[in-house]
This record gives C-alpha cells, structure tokens and sequence, in this order.
C-alpha cells in the first residue's frame, strides 16, 4: 500500500466570494432562529391547551428542544463573541485568546507541515525535475516561459535604468572595487597563471606568431624600409657606399630576409629548449613579478591608487555610461520587437533544458540531489520563519476579522450545531417525559 503522505494532493477548490459565504451563513442562521421560533411556538400552544393528553408530549417536546436551541446558542456565539453583549466568564474565545491561538496554530504548521522529513518525502514524491522537464519539452509552456522572461526583463531593466537605482549599483560597485587589492588579485591571478608551466605555453606561443608575422612578405618590406631608415640616419657613409654599388632597395630586402630567417632561427631554438636562458630568465621575471606584486608596498600602492584614479575618471565614468545607455536601448528595442531574438533565444534554452531533464536521468538525478541538499539545509531556518509570520499574521488581525475569518470557515457548520440541538434536545424532552409518565 502506498504512503499517503506521498501521494499527490488534490487540486485545492476554489474559494467562493466573501458575499456567497456571507449570505451562506445568514440563511444558516435564520434556519437555526427560526427553528427556535417554532419550539418556542409549540410551547406556547402546549401551555394554552393545559398540556393534556398529546399536548402533554408536545409541551415535554418543545421544552427540551427550547432548552437546547438556548444552549447551543449560548455556546456557539460564546465562541466568537459575548451573548447579548454581557460578560459571561469563558465567552468571545477567538479573540480573547488570539495571541494563544496564533502562536499554536503556528506551530502546528511548523511542526505537522513544515518539518524537514515531510518536506523531503513531498520534494522525493513531487519529482519537480521530471515534471519541469515534461512542462518545457511542450512548445507553448517554453513559448510561455520565454514570454513571461520577456516581459520581466522589460521590467528590470526599467528598474535599473532609474537614477537612483542606477545610482545606488553604481556606488556599490565602485566602493567594491575601490576595496579591491588589485596588486595582490593581480599577483594571485599571475601566480594561477603560471602554475605548471603554463605561462611558457604562452611564451612559446607569442614567440612563434613573431617568427610566423616576420616571414610574411608585407612585415619583411615593412622591416626592410625600416632597416634602411635606421642606417641612413645611424650610417648614412655606409649606406651610401652600398648605392654606389649594389641596389638599395634590394640591400634591404636581402638584410630583411636574413634578420628574419636568424630571428626565426633563435625562436625555434628557445621553443626546443626547456632550459634555454631566455626561457629561465622568463621565469625569473616572472616570478619577481608575481613577488612584486604580492609583497612590495610601495609597489601596491602605486598600482591602487593608478586603479582609483581610473575608477573616478569622468572620461571613463562618461564612456561607460555610453556603452550601457546603447546596450538598454537595443535590449528594450528587441524585448519590445514580436520577432525578439532574445526571446527566441529563451525559448531555446528552455526547450534544450526541457530535453536535457526529460532525456538525461543522470543529470536530473544529480540535480534533484542537489535540490534535496538545499531543502535539506534551509528547510529549519525557513519552517521558523514561517512559524513566525503565521503567528504575527494572526495576532495583527483585529478581533472584527479574526472572527469575520473564522465564522466564514466553519461558521455554518455550527448553526447545524444549533439545528441539532434543538432536535436531539427535544427527543430527549420526549424520552424524559416517557420515563417521568
């Protein structure tokens, strides 16, 4: 047999109107007085008549069913107020006794529905991964989703593009980084960096896009017309001796050629040797670098104060502005368009999440693990919080609505109380008249 506390729950009914349940109860209560009436009649009937014979039963009938109609009376409306407005002792319960009332019925809700073993057994039975993914894997609910994402983004945008919200995330940013040590995030990123060797990767790499860029025809001319610049004002004899004799332009080409075949040359030999010195006096600068940063004060101070100058420049402060001002307007232009591609784009993702919960057991596993994890962990600071709400709720209502609430609730169910009292009351007039005749 299954557990019921893991079986699903029916879809809650929907409430009626306050004036239904208002005009409900009204009937309920008329019903109710106007059996009283009617007891109250027939006794008077059965005094008139002498209370002989049949009337005699009648009479015995119609008493007790008074006496009960009374009483239950009494007690029903003892629970929500004062009979006829006087100080019974033990009467207007609900609101005398709201403050005890709120505080309990708090904790039962805590303590019978918000405990963590019946929040991981509803979570374990509801399986919300495999459900989410059946939802998105239609169309219209992703379409729907993304839809809904559309618009909420709309909105927030909204929100940030205000002055003071822009304001406020604008300070709080700046006075986050204001307290960055970027010298030492620079000197931990660099040392992160160059773990294992890996920044002489880079160093490799560099080296040969330089040997790769000084092969091409257009940096050789370039570099040859530089070469030739330079002699001409270092050595302007020399080279105009080489004119007199040989073409100048195809001196330079041929210098060209043979600085970058030697250049390329010396870098294929530093990528081929681990220990060649310019690979080891990389490392040392390197090195010196990342201690520089971490350990020389004077050093950190200069590169801090460098970031809070560019932090509070207007001509940066300006640019960025800029950019998000044309970054809002071309997300409100899109989230506005029918054919957004940021909501096609949501759409996407949404259907791809749909597939991926629905087709990958592993992957919702892992998730659901991890959402069990999170309930488990926050489900006692959460189950307090609620308690505490429910309880403040409760004793913030007035007396007027505390009772207003509670007579909507069950209200008409104690009329029928009533109703029964008066029945049950009269047949035991009847079964007391029996024995007594």
């Amino acid at each position: 047999m299954s557990d019921p506390a893991l079986t699903p729950p029916p879809s809650v009914p929907s409430v009626p109107p306050v004036e239904e349940r208002l005009a409900r109860l009204r009937r309920m209560k008329q019903l109710a007085l106007l059996a009283l009436a009617l007891c109250a009649g027939l006794l008077a009937l059965a005094h008139q008549q002498g209370r002989a014979g049949a009337w005699g039963w009648v009479a015995a009938f119609a008493e007790a069913a008074v006496v009960g109609a009374l009483a239950d009376w009494f007690a029903v409306v003892a629970l929500f107020r004062r009979p006829l407005g006087l100080p019974f002792p033990h009467t207007a319960i609900l609101p005398r006794r709201k403050p005890q009332l709120a505080d309990q019925f708090a904790v039962f809700m805590r303590d019978r529905f918000l405990d963590t073993p019946t929040l991981l057994a509803r979570l374990d039975a509801l399986d919300p991964l495999a459900r989410l993914g059946d939802w998105l894997a239609r169309e219209d609910n992703a379409r729907r989703l993304a839809t809904h994402l559309q618009g909420l983004s709309g909105v927030l945008l909204g929100c940030i593009d205000d002055a003071r919200v822009r304001g406020l995330l604008q300070g709080a940013v700046t006075q986050r980084l204001e307290r960055l040590d970027l010298s030492h995030a620079a000197g931990d990123l660099l040392d992160t960096l160059t773990a294992q060797g890996r920044h002489q990767q880079l160093f490799e790499q560099a080296l040969l896009q330089l040997a790769e860029q000084v092969d091409s025809e257009p940096v050789q001319r370039t570099l040859a017309s530089v070469l030739l610049e330079i002699a001409g004002q270092e050595y302007p004899l020399v080279l105009r001796t080489i004119g007199l004799v040989a073409d100048t332009d195809e001196f330079g080409r041929r210098l060209a050629s043979a600085t970058a075949r030697g250049l390329t040359r010396w870098v294929h030999e530093v990528c081929e040797d681990p220990q060649h010195p310019r690979r080891l006096a990389f490392d040392r600068s390197v090195a010196e670098l990342v201690e520089r940063l971490r350990q020389d004060p004077d050093f950190a101070a200069r590169i801090n104060a460098a970031k809070d100058r560019w932090l509070h420049e207007p001509v940066l402060q300006d640019y960025v502005r800029g950019l998000w001002d044309e970054l809002r307007a071309w997300l409100l232009a899109d989230l506005a368009s029918p054919q957004s591609r940021l909501q096609e784009q949501m759409l996407l993702a949404a259907q791809r999440l749909g597939r991926a919960l629905g087709n990958d057991a592993v992957l919702r596993a892992a998730l659901q693990a991890h959402l069990r994890t999170v309930v488990e962990q926050s489900a006692p600071a959460l189950r307090d919080l609620a308690a505490t709400h429910i309880a403040r709720t409760v004793r913030g209502w007035h007396d007027e609505q505390l009772v207003q609430e509670m007579e909507l609730a069950i209200g008409r169910d104690l009329q029928f109380i009533r109703l029964n009292g008066t029945l049950v009351g009269g047949l035991i007039g009847l079964a007391l008249h029996a024995l007594g005749g």
